[in-house]
């Protein structure tokens, strides 16, 4: 596969990817980030339990 296939396949999925927006219906902003905020809250309390040295 030449380079100037593999940018045109690329171009031709890009194209297609428009017509259908790219966002699901269920995936809901404010969901997805406190999601990610309670998992990395979750995350900074396990390490500093394990870093009670200091």
């Amino acid at each position: 596969m030449s380079f100037h296939s593999a940018a045109a396949q690329l171009v031709t999925l890009a194209a297609e990817g428009e017509e259908h927006g790219g966002n699901h219906n269920s995936l809901n902003p404010a969901v997805t980030g406190g999601g990610a905020l309670i998992i990395l809250l979750l995350l900074l309390w396990i390490t500093t339990r394990f870093n009670r040295d200091r």
